[in-house]
């Protein structure tokens, strides 16, 4: 049975890492974010392609997202995890020699308590309010922590993605004040903070949504392309409607294609009557309402009947779905369900 196709570029993801270690200077590593299954294109792959490439420092959510990466990287790279150490993880966290980036004072206790002498890093908090230890928990634990030796501190950058935003250096020198004269490696910075510059730069940059070639590293290559299969082709006459609630009627006579694929795999019920699917560089536009796995598609104008129709692909990245959508690159990728055959490209693999 025909199934909806993600072709995943691993070469594009491997030249946007490169684009994006280039941008920095001379000692500072660049690692990979590749939380939430590498933004929904597999972890485990896009992760072993990364790391041939020379990725030594990989991050993601959670415990259990770090030990599924170990299992499909194997000994040898860092990975991070920006959770920290949840209650239960002791388990997962030490077998799978990740490094929690500790978010608290009670993580810090729990993970001493549990993993005397087992590597950990530090996240605070310079304004976000979201992870991290605040300034005056900081400089009260500061003196026990350093002298355990942690492998990384860092932080993360509210609004990296609006480079004007004042937000920027009021973090960046919260970071500085924070973290000086410590000694240990430093990190502020995922894609939108690696574009501002040098000085956000520090020890470790982050990069994840900029590896797949998405917003705000538009200049990177597009990594992905989501094919979805025509099921049926029917001819409508003028004044015959599409799909829930009759909010498409034709005043024409058209020809529609029924596709399988719906918000049942990430493709927002926003998309409905607004978006585009594409056969090749001729633009096909949604009839109706998008369903749970199904999305009707005008091909009246199209010269050959299609088997298949791009909702991703050249003529249409996830950022250019997402504005349609209303949301972000982000969501768009993330939310890519399980029902699509992943198919892979390069890199190995």
């Amino acid at each position: 049975m025909a199934k909806p196709e993600l072709h995943i570029d691993l070469d594009a993801v491997i030249a946007n890492w490169r684009a994006l270690d280039r941008l920095t200077g001379a000692g500072v590593d660049t690692g990979a974010v590749v939380k939430a299954d590498a933004y929904g294109l597999g972890a485990g792959v896009v992760a072993r392609a990364l790391a041939g490439a020379g990725a030594r420092n990989f991050f993601v959510a959670s415990a259990d997202e770090g030990g599924a990466l170990r299992r499909a990287l194997g000994p040898g790279p860092a990975i991070s995890v920006f959770g920290g150490h949840m209650a239960g993880d002791a388990e997962v966290i030490g077998g799978a020699q990740l490094v929690p980036m500790l978010n608290s004072l009670d993580q810090i206790t729990m993970h001493f308590e549990t993993l005397p002498g087992a590597p950990f890093g530090i996240q605070l908090d310079t304004g976000m309010n979201r992870l991290g230890l605040e300034a005056a928990e900081w400089e009260a634990a500061a003196g026990i922590v350093l002298e355990a030796g942690p492998t990384l501190l860092m932080s993360h950058l509210a609004c990296a993605d609006e480079p004007t935003h004042p937000m920027n250096p009021y973090q960046r020198e919260e970071f500085l004040r924070l973290t000086e004269d410590t000694g240990v490696p430093r990190s502020l910075s995922a894609t939108g903070g690696i574009l501002l510059g040098p000085d956000y730069h520090f020890e470790l940059v982050r990069p994840g949504i900029g590896l797949h070639g998405c917003a705000p590293f538009t200049e990177g290559r597009k990594a992905v392309r989501l094919s979805l299969p025509v099921i049926q082709i029917r001819e409508i006459s003028a004044g015959e409607t599409v799909g829930y609630s009759n909010t498409f009627t034709a005043e024409t006579q058209m020809l529609v294609a029924t596709v399988a694929a719906g918000y049942a795999d990430g493709l927002h019920r926003t998309l409905s009557s607004r978006a585009h699917l594409w056969q090749g560089l001729v633009p096909c536009p949604i009839l109706g309402r998008v369903s749970m796995d199904l999305i009707t598609v005008d091909v009246t104008h199209l010269a050959d009947t299609p088997t298949h129709l791009d909702m991703l692909g050249e003529k249409q990245s996830a950022d250019d779905l997402a504005a349609v959508a209303g949301t972000i690159g982000y969501e768009i990728l993330t939310g890519l369900g399980p029902r699509y055959n992943r198919i892979y490209h390069g890199g190995g693999a």
